[in-house]
């Protein structure tokens, strides 16, 4: 048996548009669980950028985990600044809106100080700040590809914004690309958003999904109060998207062979159109925040996410599965889950099958069971997040051995 040759010990600096935690958001989710697990074996300083005010305990859990954390707060009137000037340079919105003149002097601080062996970025919204710094091998998360999510939406987007989404996209296409030639390793979600990406050396970006973590998202015994739900991010367009489409086209169809079908839509911040939904159906219900998201999923019988823009791995398709609820969803998100339709999964392409599906799964108890013990065993299977940090581990490690990057 050929054994793995035992990883170094590193001083690993990690910066974040986000502070990650708690669990909200996807970006946090990914990087919650790397980095943990990354910091039980090498010494991490946590660089994180925000927008937002951040609760002292939210970083007391942090700081149990990583040796060092830094957070720059970003006020409001100067991201206002910095997007003004952004209209004027190359760089993406979403880039410019990351990137001040005073985070870049304490993130330059941090690495004089703490000498890091390695740099890992998470987005390109983070790399402006380390672009340059050629002295130190660096790796990049795509995590998904924006500039085809920013291209997606514009589709769908008032006719007044689609110039500016197409701006945006045409700089994310340029920007990730230069990233891809600056970085020493990169990574990605998925091979689906690995062959969105526009350069010609894509296949340089290692893949490295998501995990789910199967011992808090395990099966439970709880009264089905909700026929179908849907999770997330409710102030985020691809799921805005989604629950419109499951709302407006999906539901009518459903409901007119079981007039009595309920809808929980849980996750924070909903938007007020969402919202609008459980004000006018009587049977859909608008969540916000909860305390523990486990009791939203065991509370309906059906998972229902179809989605129709967006890229990346859709998280909230692991989680249900992994507490062995059966997931009926769009090619589009499984492409990047990879479960087998109709064996582990359900897929829908226009209204009426979606319909179709949730209709068999709420009627036929046999069918509703198979899928779902079909999808739980696939998902843990398939998803570890410890195999993932050990993936991208092991990347890292290969970076301090290996030729620089270019412009070095």
């Amino acid at each position: 048996r050929v054994h793995a040759k035992p990883l170094r010990t590193m001083k690993l600096l990690v910066v974040l548009s986000r502070v990650p935690y708690p669990l909200e958001k996807g970006d946090k989710l990914r990087a919650y669980h790397l980095i943990t697990r990354l910091a039980r074996r090498h010494e991490v300083y946590l660089f994180c950028l925000t927008d937002q005010r951040i609760e002292e305990g939210h970083l007391a859990h942090l700081r149990a985990y990583v040796a060092h954390i830094e957070v720059v707060q970003l006020p409001v009137w100067r991201i206002l600044g910095r997007l003004f000037t952004a209209v004027f340079s190359r760089l993406p919105f979403q880039v410019a809106y990351f990137h001040h003149r005073s985070a870049q002097r304490a993130i330059d601080k941090a690495i004089a100080t703490f000498r890091p062996d390695h740099i890992l970025c998470q987005l390109v919204r983070t790399t402006e700040y380390v672009r340059n710094r050629f002295d130190v091998p660096r790796t990049l998360d795509y995590m998904d590809t924006l500039s085809k999510g920013i291209e997606r939406r514009t589709e769908n987007a008032p006719f007044w914004i689609r110039p500016l989404l197409r701006t945006e996209t045409r700089r994310l296409i340029a920007y990730e690309n230069l990233m891809l030639d600056l970085f020493d390793r990169h990574v990605i979600i998925s091979a689906q958003d690995r062959d969105l990406l526009y350069h010609p050396a894509r296949d340089r970006v290692a893949v490295i999904p998501n995990g789910v973590d199967t011992d808090f998202f395990r099966p439970q015994d709880a009264e089905k109060t909700y026929d179908l739900v849907f999770t997330g991010n409710m102030n985020y367009p691809p799921n805005i998207d989604s629950v419109l489409y499951l709302a407006h086209q999906v539901l009518p169809l459903v409901r007119a062979h079981r007039p009595g079908t309920s809808l929980l839509i849980s996750g924070v911040d909903p938007s007020p159109r969402v919202r609008e939904l459980a004000r006018v159906d009587p049977l859909i219900t608008v969540s916000g925040r909860v305390p523990d998201i486990r009791t939203s999923y065991a509370s309906a019988r059906v998972f229902a996410a179809p989605m129709q823009i967006g890229t990346g791995l859709q998280n909230k398709l692991l989680e249900a599965m992994a507490m062995r609820m059966p997931c009926v969803t769009s090619a589009l998100a499984n492409n990047a889950v990879g479960a087998v339709p109709d064996e582990s999964i359900l897929i829908g392409q226009e209204p009426a099958d979606y319909a179709s599906h949730i209709l068999r799964l709420l009627g036929d108890e046999a069918e509703h069971q198979r899928i779902a013990d079909n999808g739980y065993r696939f998902v843990r299977d398939h998803f570890s997040w410890a195999q993932s940090a050990e993936a991208l581990d092991r990347l890292i490690e290969s970076a301090s051995t290996a030729a620089p990057a270019a412009g070095a």
